[in-house]
């Protein structure tokens, strides 16, 4: 499990956010909700390794994250960042990069490795992409490229930063179905969204952060009825029940 303790994280030693004590648990998905530029990203970024810490600890498996190589972090936590520059390459080649972590001398690409390419391609609702250039795909298709890579990881955590952007509503839902599929395998699943409903409905935890803190940890229900995200959003959040059972969240 990736887990941070009275973390402090930012930029130049300055930080951002304080004092943030979360875990990604295993087979459930955990949504980061919070106003524009409250730290989501940096959260992310620093639970990967990507930032250091300003203060605090970064554990993975129990294992202070600084004591990993990249090689070793990598097989534990996929990411898929919000924006990425978008190569002249096939897709295919592009999921491939995901098998990084374990390569051998002298890197070649092995036949597990494609196999774990064209599964991930699939599982990701992306197969007949593999042979275009990512420069010709949608910004919709190359999400879904994108996450297809971090699959391809098969790390047992996956965090995925704004994952539906670029998606019509069909291809969100999808995605967020994948988040859910992947929880049930026993993966821990951590995703940033602007999307309130859709977030709220997939959303096992929902991690809130606003101020520079976490303010609210807990299932959709409990964060949804302490009226942190009122406070946070500055808006009325209502909540329809459907006939299948769900709660649906609202503006």
């Amino acid at each position: 499990m990736i887990e941070c303790v009275h973390l402090d994280a930012g930029y130049g030693g300055r930080a951002v956010l304080q004092d943030v004590t979360l875990g990604f648990e295993p087979g459930a998905v955990t949504v980061l909700l919070g106003p524009n530029g409250c730290g989501k990203t940096t959260l992310l970024k620093t639970v990967l390794g990507l930032l250091e810490p300003v203060a605090g600890r970064v554990l993975s498996d129990g294992d202070d994250l600084r004591s990993l190589t990249p090689a070793e972090a990598a097989r534990r936590a996929a990411y898929m960042p919000q924006n990425r520059p978008v190569p002249r390459i096939e897709a295919r080649r592009m999921v491939l990069h995901g098998r990084f972590p374990y390569l051998t001398f002298p890197r070649q690409y092995r036949r597990e490795d494609y196999a774990a390419a064209d599964a991930a391609l699939a599982a990701a609702g992306a197969a007949e992409l593999a042979g275009r250039m990512m420069d010709t795909l949608s910004g919709g298709q190359r999400q879904k490229v994108y996450l297809a890579m971090a699959l391809a990881q098969q790390a047992p955590t996956i965090l995925m930063d704004e994952p539906t952007t670029w998606l019509d509503p069909k291809h969100q839902l999808e995605v967020m179905a994948t988040a859910r599929r992947l929880a049930a395998e026993g993966r821990a699943v951590g995703l940033v969204s602007h999307e309130l409903s859709l977030a709220l409905r997939t959303a096992d935890r929902v991690a809130l952060l606003a101020g520079g803190r976490l303010t609210a940890l807990g299932t959709p229900e409990q964060v949804w009825q302490s009226g942190a995200l009122e406070r946070a959003f500055g808006v009325k959040i209502g909540r329809s029940l459907a006939e299948n059972g769900w709660h649906y969240y609202y503006l």
